[in-house]
C-alpha cells in the first residue's frame, strides 16, 4: 500500500471501500459511488435489501416478501466495481484496517462504512422476546403473519371460552408507527377480509389492543393528529391504553396498569437498539448502543470510519438528534459517498451533515392515514393516496412498484388478502410446526 492526497489505496491504485449492511444507508453510499473508481465491497447477513416501511403488510398479509425484497447481487449485476458478500461481522480490526466475518477470510479497508440498522429493544426485560415478537426482518414479519393467522385457525376448534377469547385477543405493545399500523391492519384483516371465512367463530368479536406508555399515540406527530389516530384506531374497532407502561410478557397476557390482558397473540413495537457496531469498534454509544459520530459521520479517531442510519448516534449543526428514519439514512448514503468522492479528489475541507427532514408519514388503516411534511399537513383519504404513492415511488423497480400498486388495489378493492399464508420451518405435523417457531418460517 502507498499513502497518497486521498488516503490509503491499494498497490493497484483503488482506494477499497467496505460497506456493511445493505439497508437504506448501505445501499445509497454503493449507487453513489458509481463511476469514482473505488473498488466496493458490500456485505450483509441477508441476501437482500428489505423496504422496512412495508413489513407490516406482509405481517398483515397484504403483501408477500418477494414484494418489498430484492436480492443484492440483482441490483448490482451490472456494476464491475461492487462484490456482494454474504457474512455477518464479528470485529473490526482497527488497527490493521480489517473487517472480521464469522466465517471467511478478513475483508481489508481503506474507508469503512457501517449501516447496519437496528434491532428491537425491550428495555431490559429480553426474556419477553420469546412471547411478544418485533417487526424489523421478513423473518418477523411472517412469524408475526403465521401467529396471527394460527390465532384464528385454533380458536376455530377450541371448545373452552376463556381461551378463544384469549386467542382471538391480539395486543401491540407500542404506539408509534409501527405499533399503529399494525393495529390497524389486525383490526381489518378480523373485521373485513375474515368476516365470512370461518364456521364456529366471529372474525368480528376479535378484540385488538394498542398499549402506549405514553399520553398519546404517534407523538413526532401533533397533537391535533394523535387524537385523529387514536379516533380513526377506535372507530376500526381497536382499544386504546394510553399512560399504561406494560409490566410483565408471558404466554398467558400482558400485565397492565396491574391487570392481565389474556392474549395469546401480543406484538412489540415499543422500542430499539442499535446492532453491535459500537462493540465491534470498541467506540463510545448512547443509551440506544448507537455509535456517537462526529458532524461528518465518522467514529471519533477513525477518520476513514463512518456509521449512518439506525446505528450512529448524529446530531445536525442545529443540535438536534437526527432521527431513525429511511430517508435521513439515505441522505447519510449520500453524504458519505459526497465526502468520499471528495477525499479521493484529494479535499480536505469538510462540511458537517445536515438533515433536510421531509417529513412523517403513518397508515392507520384502509383509506386512512396522516401526513405530516411541515406546511402540508393531511389526514384521512389524502393523506392515504399520498403515503402510497410516496411508497410506491420509493420501492426498486417496476415490477414491484406494479406488483404492490395492484395487491393495494385487490385489497382495497375487493377487501381480499392473498398472501393469507401459514408456513413453518421443519414441518412434521401441526404441534411440531408450533413447537419451533423460534426458529424461524419458511419465506415464499
Amino acid at each position: 500500500m502507498r499513502e497518497t492526497a486521498s488516503g490509503l489505496e491499494t498497490a493497484s491504485g483503488r482506494h477499497r471501500v467496505v460497506v456493511v449492511g445493505a439497508g437504506f444507508g448501505g445501499l445509497e453510499v454503493v449507487q453513489r459511488l458509481a463511476g469514482s473508481g473505488v473498488a466496493v465491497t458490500l456485505v450483509d447477513r441477508r441476501n437482500h435489501h428489505l423496504f422496512q416501511p412495508l413489513l407490516y403488510q406482509v405481517a398483515g398479509a397484504s403483501l408477500s416478501p418477494s414484494d418489498i425484497a430484492w436480492p443484492i447481487r440483482a441490483l448490482f449485476r451490472k456494476r464491475r466495481d461492487v462484490r456482494t458478500l454474504l457474512g455477518e461481522v464479528r470485529h473490526v480490526d482497527t488497527d490493521e484496517r480489517h473487517v472480521l466475518l464469522e466465517d471467511g477470510p478478513a475483508l481489508a479497508y481503506d474507508t469503512l462504512v457501517i449501516a447496519t440498522g437496528a434491532t428491537h429493544s425491550y428495555f431490559g426485560h429480553d426474556e419477553w422476546e420469546p412471547f411478544a415478537p418485533g417487526l424489523k426482518s421478513l423473518e418477523d414479519a411472517t412469524t408475526i403473519r403465521r401467529r396471527v393467522l394460527l390465532a384464528f385457525e385454533e380458536a376455530e376448534r377450541e371448545t373452552d371460552t376463556a381461551r378463544r377469547a384469549a386467542l382471538q385477543t391480539f395486543v401491540i405493545i407500542g404506539g408509534g408507527p409501527s405499533g399503529v399500523e399494525l393495529a390497524g391492519t389486525i383490526a381489518e384483516l378480523a373485521h373485513r377480509t375474515l368476516a365470512h371465512d370461518f364456521r364456529i367463530i366471529d372474525p368480528d368479536a376479535t378484540r385488538v389492543v394498542l398499549i402506549e406508555a405514553g399520553q398519546r399515540l404517534l407523538s413526532v406527530f401533533p397533537e391535533d393528529m394523535s387524537a385523529y389516530t387514536r379516533q380513526a384506531l377506535e372507530k376500526l374497532g381497536v382499544e386504546v391504553r394510553l399512560g399504561m407502561p406494560v409490566t410483565d410478557c408471558s404466554s398467558d397476557g400482558v400485565i397492565v396498569d396491574g391487570a392481565l390482558v389474556p392474549a395469546q397473540t401480543i406484538l412489540w413495537a415499543a422500542g430499539v437498539q442499535a446492532s453491535p457496531a459500537a462493540r465491534w469498534l470498541n467506540a463510545e454509544a448512547d443509551r440506544a448502543g448507537r455509535v456517537i459520530v462526529g458532524p461528518d459521520l465518522t467514529v471519533p479517531g477513525q477518520r476513514d470510519i463512518f456509521v449512518i442510519g439506525d446505528t450512529a448516534a448524529a446530531t445536525g449543526p442545529d443540535g438536534k438528534p437526527v432521527p431513525g428514519l429511511a430517508p435521513a439514512a439515505k441522505q447519510a448514503g449520500q453524504y458519505v459517498a459526497r465526502l468520499i468522492r471528495q477525499r479521493m479528489r484529494g479535499s480536505k475541507t469538510t462540511t458537517p451533515f445536515r438533515y433536510r427532514h421531509q417529513g412523517n408519514l403513518a397508515t392507520i388503516g384502509s383509506r386512512l392515514a396522516v401526513v405530516d411534511m411541515g406546511r402540508i399537513r393531511l389526514r384521512g383519504t389524502l393523506a392515504w393516496w399520498m403515503w402510497k404513492l410516496i411508497h410506491i415511488y420509493f420501492l426498486i423497480g417496476v415490477q414491484n412498484r406494479l406488483s404492490v400498486a395492484l395487491s393495494w388495489l385487490w385489497t382495497h378493492g375487493m377487501g381480499y388478502r392473498g398472501s393469507r399464508l401459514i408456513t413453518y420451518n421443519n414441518y412434521d405435523g401441526y404441534g411440531a410446526a408450533k413447537k419451533n417457531d423460534k426458529e424461524g418460517p419458511s419465506v415464499e
